[in-house]
This record gives C-alpha cells, sequence and structure tokens, in this order.
C-alpha cells in the first residue's frame, strides 16, 4: 500500500482533477452525480446533512456550524470551497482536512467508478465529471469512509445543479443572498435567490439569514411549497447586542429556542456575528428540532475555537498585514465596515487581484466608497490563476472608477505588490497608524498566505 500511495500523491491527484473542467464551467446538470452515487452505494446518504447556500458568508457559517457540532461531541464532515493553499482543505474531518493518504487512497478507489460515468456522458456526447463534480464525489466518499455522524456541505454554485445537491438537506441554511455569477444565476437577488431554493428539500427545515424583500418572498415560498418550517434571522433569530474588542467581539444572540449571552467570537465584523446567529439557529434546528435550547457552555467553547482563514486575518503586525477573500461587491462593504471598526488604523494601502468571473468594475467601485479618505495607495496584481485578471487591465479600469494615476501601482508579481505596500505603509506620516489589506480573489488571498509564512488553514 505505501508503495502504491508514493505513486499518487496528493499533487498528482490535483493534477488530475485541474484536468477536468474547471470550477468556473460547472455544468448545470445532476443525472452524472446521481449515476456516480448509485454507482459508489450512495454515499450522500451516509450520514444527514447540513446544506448550504448564499451569496456570502457561506465558508464562515460551515465553519461555525462545524464548530458547533464538534462541541457537542458529533462526528462532522465539512465540505467547503474554495481552498486557500491545498485541495485537501475543502474535506474536512472533525475540523482538519483530510490527511494526504486518505484523500489519495479514496480517489484511487473511486477512479474506476467516476471513469464509468464519463464513458456514459462521453456515449451521450456530454462534457466529462467537471472538477469540482469529482471533488464532490469524493468529500461523500471520504465522509461515508470516515464514517461521520454529520455533513455539513457548501454549496458551490446555485443550488438547483449544484453537485452537492445530491444530498437531502435536513437543515437548508441560506446565508445572505446578492449579486454575484449574474452570467449564470441571474440579474436580480430574486432570480438568484430561485436557483439557490433548490437546496430545500422535503422533510427539511429552513434557517435564512436576513434577506432582501424579493430574495425572502422566494425562500418563503419554496419553504411553504416543501411543507418545512422555516426560521427567519431578524424575525425568529438574530444578534441581540455585540461590542467590538481585541480580536473579535462579545455576542448575545436570541435563538429559536433560547437565549445565548457573552460568547467571545474571535471573528470581526457584525457580518461575522450574523453568520453566527444563523449557524447557532442551524444547530438548534439540527440538534432539538428548533426546539430544544443548545448548552451555552459547549456554544461558548464553539465560538471560542471558530477560525476564518482568509477573512479579516492578520498575518503580520508593525505594519499590520490583513488579508481578506472579499470577492464581490457586498462582501467587500461587509468587511471594510469590520475592518474600520475593528482595527484602529488611519492609514491603509490596498493590494488587489480579481478573477475574470467576478464583476471587477463593481469591486473596484466599493473600494473607493469604503475606503475612501482611508487609502491614498492601491497596487493591482495577480495570483498565478489562469482566471485572473491582468494587474494592468485592473489599473486601466480603476482610472475609470476614480482612482488617481500617481495612486496607483501595477505589477504582476504578489511578492512585489506586497514588499511595495508595506514600504508605503512604512512611510506613514508620524502618528497615523498604518497599514496593509490584501484583497479580492481567494487565489490571490491564498497565495498572499503563502509568501508571508501563514500556518496552513484548518
Amino acid at each position: 500500500m505505501a508503495e502504491e500511495l508514493d505513486q499518487f500523491s496528493v499533487a498528482s491527484v490535483y493534477a488530475e482533477l485541474l484536468s477536468r473542467a474547471p470550477e468556473n464551467k460547472m455544468e448545470p446538470r445532476m443525472e452524472p452525480m446521481f449515476e456516480a452515487m448509485d454507482l459508489l452505494g450512495e454515499p450522500n446518504r451516509s450520514a444527514p446533512v447540513i446544506h448550504i447556500t448564499g451569496t456570502n458568508g457561506k465558508t464562515s457559517t460551515a465553519r461555525m456550524i462545524e464548530a458547533g457540532l464538534l462541541a457537542h461531541d458529533i462526528r462532522v464532515g465539512r465540505y467547503t470551497s474554495p481552498h486557500l493553499s491545498s485541495v485537501t482543505e475543502r474535506i474536512c474531518l472533525d475540523g482538519q482536512p483530510v490527511d494526504d493518504e486518505t484523500f489519495v487512497r479514496i480517489w484511487d478507489e473511486v477512479r474506476p467508478f467516476i471513469s464509468m460515468v464519463d464513458e456514459s456522458l462521453s456515449g451521450r456526447g456530454e462534457v466529462p465529471l467537471t472538477y469540482f463534480e469529482c471533488v464532490t464525489i469524493l468529500a461523500f466518499a471520504v465522509f461515508a469512509d470516515a464514517p461521520v455522524d454529520v455533513m455539513v456541505l457548501e454549496v458551490g454554485l446555485g443550488g438547483i445543479t449544484d453537485a452537492t445537491n445530491v444530498a437531502d438537506g435536513s437543515v437548508s441554511v441560506i446565508t445572505p443572498i446578492s449579486l454575484d455569477h449574474t452570467e449564470l444565476l441571474g440579474d436580480d437577488e430574486r432570480d438568484i435567490a430561485l436557483e439557490k431554493a433548490g437546496i430545500i428539500k422535503e422533510h427539511g427545515f429552513l434557517i435564512s439569514a436576513a434577506q432582501v424583500p424579493a430574495a425572502a418572498d422566494v425562500l418563503l415560498a419554496q419553504a411553504r411549497e416543501k411543507a418545512v418550517p422555516y426560521r427567519f434571522e431578524g424575525v425568529e433569530f438574530g444578534v441581540e447586542s455585540r461590542v467590538p474588542g481585541v480580536g473579535g467581539q462579545q455576542l448575545s444572540v436570541s435563538g429559536l429556542a433560547g437565549r445565548y449571552p457573552d460568547i467571545l467570537l474571535p471573528l470581526h465584523g457584525a457580518h461575522q456575528a450574523e453568520n453566527f446567529a444563523v449557524a447557532v439557529a442551524a444547530l438548534e434546528a439540527f440538534i432539538g428540532g428548533g426546539t430544544q435550547e443548545l448548552n451555552i457552555e459547549h456554544l461558548r467553547l464553539a465560538a471560542e475555537n471558530v477560525t476564518a482563514p482568509g477573512r479579516l486575518e492578520t498575518l503580520r503586525t508593525g505594519p499590520s498585514i490583513i488579508i481578506d477573500a472579499a470577492h464581490n461587491p457586498a462582501g467587500i462593504e461587509a468587511s471594510a465596515q469590520a475592518l474600520k471598526e475593528s482595527f484602529g488604523l488611519s492609514r491603509l494601502v490596498l493590494v488587489v487581484g480579481i478573477l475574470q468571473d467576478k464583476d471587477a468594475r463593481e469591486m473596484l467601485t466599493s473600494l473607493y466608497k469604503e475606503y475612501e479618505g482611508l487609502v491614498e495607495d492601491i497596487c493591482f496584481t495577480q495570483s498565478t490563476s489562469p482566471r485572473a485578471i491582468p494587474a494592468g487591465q485592473l489599473g486601466s479600469l480603476a482610472l475609470d472608477v476614480g482612482y488617481a494615476e500617481e495612486d496607483i501601482y501595477v505589477t504582476e508579481r504578489l511578492d512585489d505588490a506586497i514588499d511595495w505596500a508595506v514600504g508605503r505603509a512604512d512611510q506613514a506620516d508620524p502618528g497615523l497608524v498604518g497599514g496593509v489589506l490584501i484583497t479580492g480573489s481567494v487565489t490571490v488571498v491564498g497565495e498572499a498566505r503563502t509568501l508571508l509564512g501563514a500556518p496552513e488553514p484548518t
């Protein structure tokens, strides 16, 4: 076995996965996933599921739910995307990325069945299983092999035809819906909500963040059609109070079945407090059907153990270097409010890289508005992803948005971008507290973590 594993490494499996249709080319279909599940003995039904969709906050909410389940001694498999450093981060067992040996072993076991589905698709003139479909199949197989008591699954894109939707969620969680991937999901919140409402299943339970009215109406209608109980933030549960502090914030949360005061959450921003309230409601729905109060000490322990790598994460001090994977306008607005509230910076240098499937103009407009008066210098760069918008193109777009040419620096190299930004932050006038924010795509944030020697995400 050791010799066989030497022939296949995580890197070789990842290369094999990358040879398939990429993550931004997800196929709007379900039949191949059901075919794969049938061949593998339905690992998608090996444990109950908490299924999460939405536009922003999915991964953070998934991590919070996972921490809450672990605090209640429930074995958890968590599937989230994308990853920051290693593809194994996407598939976690009890809060840790699946070990390399298991990742490779299970892939070796499912590969023949994936080939069978590929052959079937080829015979019908369809695209073979995509990157995301294959990783999703692998995740289900890993969780069934463990086995886990519950699967916490984050949707890759949308909901109705997402690869994860071969599972039927005992609890369906929908984080705030806003505009993103409009070319695939629709041009307004109502259309996007129609896609995401596809994860609401019969015999389930809907937990939703506060939504704009058009999205809320869609979710409510779908819940009623499926005859499932539903609870919305701001109506049946929510954040009662929060006090920002060093290293995070103190919360009091009103849940479905109880009130939970004095929760210390080591994450910044109102948006993370709201994510935590959604996670609490999801835990109440899963553990006690929404009628059983959670153990407050278990919940406090869960909050203390929550991490969110790449989300307003400080990698260095003197000057502060902060990374944040805000990859759409709503995400930028939320993180900007949190940064201004919690970090005490009086001068900020931005390093920005964006992928091609994002609304770069609107993202730059949001950055310009949110950081007006705080940012004087901005560097445009790019990750090594083939989907990265060229740095020069971002620089030109920034001029249209309103940035002054003398404030813009453009470089294709992220290490050069970071060096330049630190240099500019160090030149802050006496009395000003300077810092660097690296933001935009998950790929640029992940590569910044690697360059700056951050520990592997867990």
